[in-house]
């Protein structure tokens, strides 16, 4: 293996924070990483910089070769070497930057990567806007590229598929794993029982430590009263006193040093963190909310076009009580249409009277910018402080984030706060359209075990395979204008 990027002294800091602090970096030729880590860690910023689209003062990096660049969020630009072969079979049917979508762009960006021949390429949340059949076809476009691969992505399967190497960006570090995505979630539970032992050996010694040295202090103070009651009574014999006194002096000062003694082994235990696990809430509904209706959402024959443009004709379906429905099809299929037509009671669809749905869309989002974000959970909401903050925090709002104004918000954390106002609302069925886009993966898995805990319906779209597979009870695709069960 030929080495083609070496890095050397990675520091970063942002507001204060060590955002990257990094002694080494190596990548080789074939290698396969995907960087994962919470929002805001950094992954980002460290493509960037060893990309040398940051400098950054005392770091050293030698390049071998060519780089090609997916940003996430940039602007995209029109290249001259594009494979235009490649767009077709990404999707994109016309390239006019001025009229291209979010999902054409992320395509183009990806074509014009995979055009030249480079020696590695860095990859920004690539499956951003792709549907399940354009990030097969990037996933089969990877695996068989020649050049190196540094890849975020919150797509779980996209990972599994793709990269052989994790590298793991936390508190300013990388730590290095081999093998799949699957596999570092594999290490990182052996991790997490290997430190559960450690934790729960560290409190064990801890507690008896402290209990020891207590008993002695207890023992050297009933000395010490002891004494001092027998030193009141007279005693005739002066000497036998003056030895019961230096006898008792003695056993009272073994131990208090005994006890110091243990103070100190107490002070020099290595100071053992308590595993992390994602928090659970048990999700309750009131009486007035329930529903009977085995079906409370159904779609008879229904039919929707634009224009010229039909998306459903005579098409059906039934959303069972309490499931958990995936509505699965490629870009601009009618699946968020579908979900709109639910919303609105259109022509053809049916609704329990009793329902109460909530929605959720990737869209622009208007509040109070002095309202702060207990306020804005607390309304309309059933549960209580410490349950909310609970919910919040697996889904990895932070307590200084919970502290601010609405305003004050990252794009991101509206979108987890969203999420956690819908799932603790009071609603008995939830239309979710994309909710995984833009949560970084622990925010992601902790959605899965809340929408799994969820006691109302849900409804919900989205391309991450992984979380369809976790979640969904219920799958419909909608393919040649009709909404079919798969699952």
């Amino acid at each position: 293996m030929e080495l083609i990027l070496k890095a050397k002294d990675i520091l970063v800091e942002i507001k204060g924070r060590d955002v990257l602090d990094i002694d080494e970096l190596e990548i080789y030729d074939y290698d396969r990483i995907g960087l994962v880590g919470a929002n805001g860690a950094g992954k980002s910023t460290l493509l960037k910089v060893l990309l040398g689209e940051i400098t950054v003062p005392g770091c050293k990096i030698i390049r071998h070769g060519e780089f090609a660049y997916i940003p996430q969020l940039d602007e995209v630009t029109l290249q001259d070497d594009i494979n235009y072969k490649v767009i077709g079979k990404l999707g994109v049917d016309e390239v006019e930057l001025d009229t291209m979508s979010g999902g054409e762009e992320t395509r183009l960006k990806i074509a014009q990567a995979l055009s030249s021949q480079v020696h590695g390429i860095f990859a920004d949340e690539p499956t951003s806007h792709l549907d399940r059949e354009g990030i097969n076809f990037l996933i089969g476009q990877l695996k068989y590229s020649p050049a190196a691969l540094l890849v975020i992505s919150h797509d779980r399967y996209f990972l599994d598929e793709v990269v052989d190497k994790i590298w793991e960006l936390k508190d300013g570090k990388i730590t290095e794993y081999w093998g799949s995505y699957s596999d570092y979630l594999r290490l990182k539970e052996e991790e997490r029982k290997i430190q559960a032992i450690k934790y729960e050996k560290f409190i064990e010694e801890r507690d008896r430590l402290e209990r020891a040295a207590e008993e002695k202090r207890k023992q050297a103070q009933k000395i010490k009263q002891k004494t001092k009651g027998s030193s009141k009574k007279k005693n005739t014999e002066s000497g036998g006193r003056l030895a019961h006194q230096k006898s008792t002096g003695s056993k009272e000062k073994k131990l208090h040093n005994a006890a110091k003694s243990l103070e100190h082994r107490l002070a020099a235990l290595e100071n053992i963190e308590a595993p992390e696990n994602i928090r659970k809430i048990r999700f309750r509904q009131s009486k007035a909310l329930e529903l009977y209706n085995p079906y409370p959402i159904t779609g008879t024959e229904i039919n929707k076009s634009f224009g010229d443009a039909v998306l459903f004709e005579n098409a059906s379906f039934q959303i069972p009580l309490g499931a958990k429905v995936a509505i699965t099809g490629g870009n601009g299929i009618g699946k968020t249409t579908l979900l709109q037509m639910i919303l609105n009671h259109e022509v053809g669809i049916s609704i329990s009277p009793k329902a109460k749905i909530g929605y959720f869309a990737q869209k622009g989002y208007k509040y109070n910018g002095n309202q702060n974000v207990m306020e804005f959970m607390q309304k309309d909401c059933d549960y209580n402080v410490s349950e909310i903050r609970q919910v919040l925090a697996s889904m990895g709002l932070k307590q200084n984030s919970i502290e601010k104004s609405l305003s004050n918000l990252s794009g991101g954390e509206i979108i987890k706060l969203l999420l956690g106002k819908l799932l603790m609302g009071r609603y008995n069925i939830l239309l979710l359209d994309e909710p995984s886009n833009f949560l970084d993966i622990p925010s992601l898995e902790a959605l899965e075990l809340l929408m799994k805990e969820y006691t109302g319906t849900i409804v919900f779209i989205t391309h991450d395979k992984r979380l369809v597979d976790n979640v969904a009870d219920v799958i419909y695709e909608i393919k040649d204008k009709k909404i079919k069960q798969i699952r």
